[in-house]
C-alpha cells in the first residue's frame, strides 16, 4: 500500500491509499481519482517529503506523504465539520432519516410491498431495493424515492 497527497484543480488537498504506484495511475487515467472535498476528477498528486529519520533512531522509512509534517497553526477547520454545503445536506436527510423513519436494510421491497398490501402497519422505513425490486415496485403503484445516501454500513 502506498499513500499518496493529492491535490485537485479546485486547489483542494487531501491524501488517499492505493495498493501501489500502478494503481494510482491506473486509476487516475481511468479518471476514477475523486477529490474528497469537492469530487473532482482532475485529480494531482501533491508534492510529498520524503520521512527521514535520525541515525539514532528507528531505520528510515519510505516516503511519506508531506502531510506527514507538521500540521500549520491555522488548520481550515475541524474535520468534523462539513466541507461543502451539499454534504451539510446529506447530513441533514441521514438525520432525518434516522429520527423518522426505520432502517429495513435489504428487505425494504418486502417490507413496503406488505405494507401496500396492509399485511403490516404503516410507517416510514429505508433501506436498500435492487433496480429490479424498484421497478416491481413503482409497476405495483408502490410509492418509493432513491435517497442520495448510503447505507449505514456503507460509511465510513
Amino acid at each position: 500500500m502506498i499513500r499518496y497527497a493529492l491535490k485537485c484543480a479546485e486547489g483542494h488537498e487531501f491524501d488517499s491509499w492505493f495498493q501501489s504506484a500502478e494503481a494510482f495511475d491506473a486509476l487516475s487515467r481511468r479518471r476514477l481519482v475523486a477529490c474528497a472535498v469537492c469530487g473532482g476528477a482532475d485529480v494531482k498528486k501533491a508534492l510529498m517529503a520524503p520521512g527521514v529519520a535520525a541515525r539514532d533512531a528507528a531505520p528510515e522509512k519510505s516516503a511519506t506523504p508531506a502531510s506527514d509534517a507538521p500540521m500549520p497553526t491555522a488548520a481550515p477547520g475541524p474535520l468534523s465539520a462539513p466541507a461543502h454545503p451539499a454534504e451539510q445536506v446529506l447530513r441533514a436527510i441521514r438525520k432525518h432519516l434516522s429520527e423518522n423513519s426505520r432502517y429495513v436494510g435489504k428487505k425494504f421491497a418486502e417490507e413496503a410491498r406488505a405494507m401496500h398490501l396492509g399485511e403490516k402497519d404503516q410507517g416510514a422505513i429505508h433501506g436498500e431495493a435492487t433496480p429490479e425490486e424498484a421497478r416491481s415496485l413503482i409497476e405495483d403503484g408502490i410509492e418509493i424515492a432513491p435517497l442520495p445516501i448510503l447505507p449505514p454500513d456503507k460509511t465510513n
